[in-house]
């Protein structure tokens, strides 16, 4: 008998422990099973439109300017196959400046012009906004440094001889599998440190192999951007997304306060966690248009703007300073553009004197000829009367 009355109430104290382990990891159960259906098809659109209540995220300030006026214009006429691209592409926001003046607006599978919508890897370009100011105050003045000088914790990394500007234009040689459709990728187990707990920065020092010798070649690694915000750490002793909100946001008038994700010992998500209104991407690409001036402000230095957003990645490479560069219109210096996963783009066409930002989520953005196609549809509206 009192065999039994314990063995009851040991399984009473082990139910009990169950329980409790099950509502302390809950939370962490929750984001796992967000992030495994992240981009299944019923979901990303309100996915897309929600990340902080799928992963950890802290809220940046816009700060007390007055929102920047976009002021409307007569509106252009989309081309005749916009429609299609549209639908094709899952465009869930259209924003088209020309000469600073707002000529089309449109939102899809509703969404709506207050949706915080996600960046992924335009935030890479936005990165690189920011550490264009440390570069010309002189905080950062070497593109040519080590990494690990800024950044110890990478010794013995595949980051050990990697310099700044190895970085910069994703030459790194560091072996990363960015393949969004292999669960078992880096950059899938990367998601599933923001999701279920975990140091993105201890993931990256994990990183120990390479594919190529840093400076040889381009291969795009988007760990690389978040390593550039390990050496703006190290070079100011400050978080790199409250940076980016003292010296950009704060200083643009962007309508509301932008959401940042974050690991979960708070770190910032800088290479991809970004999270705006889609008239806010395009206030930034209408800044970056002007020279990186804005409203009387010199946000981002002319002469990095004019750097990063020439080609700059060896062997070609159609790559500036963690921005997109054409390769057929960089002679002459044209169209370059922040692009993320799922057909996110600010696109800055400064012949044509427009920008364009596009959210989407696009679940066949990697199928062949879908870049290819998204760049001459942006080109086309750039021009369009």
């Amino acid at each position: 008998m009192r065999l039994i009355r314990f063995v009851a109430r040991a399984l009473v104290v082990l139910l009990l422990l169950v329980a409790g382990l099950g509502l302390w990891k809950r939370e962490e159960i929750t984001r796992l099973m967000a992030v495994n259906a992240l981009f299944e098809p019923d979901v990303i659109v309100g996915n897309f439109s929600n990340m902080a209540g799928l992963f950890h995220s802290r809220l940046l300030d816009r700060g007390s300017a007055p929102i920047a006026a976009l002021p409307r214009s007569a509106p252009i006429a989309l081309p005749s196959a916009a429609r299609d691209w549209i639908e094709a592409r899952a465009v869930t926001g259209l924003v088209v400046l020309r000469d600073g003046a707002l000529v089309h607006e449109s939102y899809y599978q509703g969404t709506g012009p207050e949706d915080l919508r996600i960046s992924w890897s335009m935030a890479k370009s936005v990165l690189s906004a920011l550490f264009g100011t440390l570069h010309a105050d002189g905080t950062i003045p070497d593109l040519d440094a080590q990494v690990v000088d800024f950044v110890p914790l990478l010794k013995g990394s595949a980051y050990e001889g990697v310099s700044i500007r190895n970085l910069l234009t994703m030459s790194s040689g560091v072996a990363f599998n960015e393949d969004y459709l292999d669960f078992n990728s880096d950059i899938n187990r990367m998601g599933r440190v923001l999701a279920i707990g975990g140091s993105m920065d201890d993931f990256a020092a994990e990183l120990v192999a390479r594919d190529a010798e840093p400076g040889s070649k381009m291969h795009y690694v988007s760990i690389d951007t978040h390593v550039l915000g390990m050496v703006i750490a190290g070079a100011t002793g400050r978080d790199p997304a409250e940076l980016m909100d003292e010296r950009i946001v704060k200083r643009m008038g962007l309508e509301a306060s932008p959401v940042m994700l974050t690991d979960s010992e708070g770190t910032a998500f800088v290479l991809g966690g970004l999270n705006l209104r889609t008239r806010d991407y395009a206030r930034i690409g209408q800044m970056f248009l002007q020279g990186g001036l804005w409203q009387g402000q010199q946000i981002v230095p002319a002469d990095w703007v004019a750097a990063s957003t020439r080609l700059q990645a060896p062997g070609g490479a159609g790559y500036g300073y963690q921005w997109w560069v054409p390769r057929d219109t960089a002679d002459h210096g044209n169209d370059y553009f922040a692009h993320g996963i799922y057909g996110q783009y600010i696109y800055i066409n400064p012949e044509a004197r427009s920008v364009i930002a596009v959210n989407a989520a696009d679940r066949g953005f990697r199928e062949p000829g879908v870049d290819d196609e998204n760049l001459a549809m942006l080109r086309a509206i750039a021009q369009a009367e």
